[in-house]
């Protein structure tokens, strides 16, 4: 028995001078991080590796070569977004101007002209237009989603892509295998003897990787026959049109596009579909000209942890510093980072009028209490933060000063910024930007104001629970 312990010591010990060098290499972005995952594994040989294993791993090693050339391969199909391009000083302003160089910098798209986008603040209007879009596809259907429920709903929309398929248009469906969960073969089935590609997105391509909890596909993008798409908040389930009495109302913002965003939206759906399958969409056929266009200025961005760079964070991070006169910010997850926060901060203090829109009530309750961590130097600084509580808040919408504003995926906190694989448009159009704002303040009739002085004055058991949820804030 004393040789079993011994034995189960040294390896154990093994493990850790194994997974060390690993920790350093995959954390010497987060000097903390490596720290606090270090004492971990010595602390608690065996367990402490195992928690680095499902929550530690961060950052995928995806298949580089092919994924870059077939980027390449499929950006050489795209000479209508070239032609579409937005010429820095054409029509913009300094502000929207060093927005845009930044997210064509660190995102690699363009920004492009003549988009149509139609701001969708209904859920159960959405879920309509997607419906009908479907319907109308004559040649190619493209679903990418991080929930998909097997209820009424998803059945529903699984119908009717089956009889969609059935009448020859090519569907590829591609959903993330931890938030779509439920959905089983029994489901599945008949989809695929309908015709229906069908592939789930997992964390990684080893074992190792493979692991982890951390990296979900959090993005949701509908595109129809390379003309019209869909992207924001809003996933496929009953709840989502609450339809949930536990839930209740639920409020999502989602945007419908037409013109050379929807090309760029493809381009991220190709390069997910290759990624979880090996297939390139390069076909001239699925990137058709654009037929119907507007007036917007808009750039589709992606951002995940296979990336180098973190795209939503510093967008993010330098929109609010551009700020001089307004941001209103809406979120359903509000547990940013110490940069975000400073940033947030720091205009307040400078005069900008901060205004944060959360949710007061939670799919999962424990992110809302770590939020409200968070309130207090806000608060202090000058921030009117509004919690809402008609519903669900499920919204991702941010705006600067009347004349940018960015809608997509991301939350406002860390799994979001620096774990998920996420996807916004940025648009550079005063209408939008109004359009958000009027819709900011609508939604504030179904909120209730944080009130400094109430806030400071709370019981200490409120605090200390808010705290402990924020410890956790890294991986929720």
């Amino acid at each position: 028995m004393h040789g079993f312990w011994l034995t189960a010591t040294v390896l154990g010990y093994l493990l850790t001078l194994v997974l060390i060098p690993w920790v350093l290499l995959k954390k010497s972005r987060n000097p903390v991080a490596t720290i606090a995952w270090i004492m971990t594994i010595v602390i608690i040989p065996y367990f402490g590796g195992l928690l680095f294993l499902i929550f530690g791993i961060n950052r995928v090693e995806r298949r580089a070569a092919g994924k870059q050339q077939s980027s390449l391969t499929i950006a050489g199909r795209l000479p209508e977004v070239t032609q579409y391009q937005l010429i820095p000083g054409e029509g913009l302003s300094r502000q929207q101007e060093r927005l845009m160089r930044l997210a064509t910098r660190v995102a690699g798209t363009v920004p492009t002209f003549g988009n149509s986008v139609e701001v969708l603040p209904d859920t159960n209007r959405t879920l309509g237009l997607i419906e009908q879009a479907v319907l109308s596809a004559e040649q190619s259907l493209h679903l990418e989603y991080y929930i998909w429920q097997p209820d009424r709903t998803g059945t529903r929309l699984r119908d009717i892509l089956i009889e969609k398929a059935r009448e020859g248009v090519a569907i590829r469906f591609l959903y993330d295998k931890i938030g779509s969960m439920f959905l089983g073969q029994k489901f599945l089935r008949p989809m695929r003897d309908a015709g229906i590609e069908v592939a789930s997105f997992l964390p990684g391509q080893n074992w190792r990787e493979r692991w982890s909890l951390n990296l979900r596909n959090h993005r949701k993008i509908v595109i129809v026959d390379g003309q019209t798409g869909f992207t924001g908040g809003m996933n496929i389930g009953d709840e989502y049109h609450g339809k949930n009495p536990a839930l209740g109302y639920w409020r999502d913002t989602h945007l419908k596009l037409h013109g050379p965003t929807v090309l760029q939206l493809q381009q991220v759906f190709a390069e997910d579909w290759f990624y979880a399958t090996g297939e390139e969409l390069t076909q001239p056929e699925l990137y058709p000209m654009p037929q119907d266009t507007g007036h917007v200025s808009a750039q589709v961005l992606a951002d995940g942890p296979d990336g180098s760079f973190d795209v939503f964070h510093a967008l993010m991070f330098a929109a609010i510093n551009e700020a001089r006169e307004q941001i209103t910010l809406t979120t359903s997850y509000f547990v940013p980072p110490t940069s975000l926060m400073a940033a947030l901060e720091t205009a307040a203090y400078r005069g900008v009028n901060v205004r944060l829109l959360v949710s007061g009530r939670g799919a999962y309750q424990w992110t809302v209490w770590a939020g409200r961590s968070y309130y207090q130097p806000l608060l202090r600084a000058g921030v009117e933060i509004h919690e809402y509580q008609k519903g669900l808040l499920h919204a991702k919408t941010l705006t600067i000063d009347g004349s940018w504003s960015l809608v997509g995926t991301p939350n406002f906190d860390s799994r979001s910024l620096f774990l998920n694989f996420e996807v916004a448009v940025a648009m550079f159009d005063s209408r939008i930007a109004t359009q958000l704002e009027e819709q900011f303040r609508g939604d504030l009739r179904g909120s209730v104001r944080i009130k400094p002085d109430d806030w400071s004055t709370r019981s200490t058991w409120y605090p200390l629970g808010e705290n402990v949820c924020r410890m956790f804030s890294p991986v929720l």
